[in-house]
């Protein structure tokens, strides 16, 4: 059973930084792209970055490429999301996810089949 758990969550100044980090277990974790999604109150979840299996490829939402950098270490399972330079809009709680099969690197919400439980990113002004 594939397992996912972020951490890393806080409350941060707007301009300063986060590390959030997500351990996964259950399934040979290097053969599988992850995700970063965030869902702020009242909106929808959406999608934040992604990296493909053994970290060949990163794609970014508009809205924090420059800003945020995801990367893995596959020796330890693990997926990170570097943000820094945060905004009151980064506000959200984050979600890793991975998708059921092998694809390269999905941005699209439904084509994730695991989550994390999330972890919260507040941004003070």
């Amino acid at each position: 059973q594939v397992q996912l758990v972020e951490s890393g969550g806080g409350l941060v100044q707007a301009g300063g930084s986060l590390r959030l980090s997500c351990a996964a277990s259950g399934r040979t974790f290097s053969s599988y792209a992850m995700g970063w999604f965030r869902q702020a109150p009242g909106k929808e979840r959406e999608f934040v970055a992604v990296i493909s299996w053994y970290g060949s490829s990163t794609y970014y939402a508009d809205s924090v490429k420059g800003r945020f950098t995801i990367s893995r270490d596959d020796a330890k399972n693990t997926v990170y999301l570097q943000m820094n330079s945060l905004k009151p809009e980064d506000t959200a709680v984050y979600y890793c996810a991975s998708p059921p099969g092998t694809a390269l690197a999905p941005v699209g919400l439904y084509e994730y089949d695991y989550w994390g439980q999330g972890t919260q990113v507040t941004v003070s002004s």
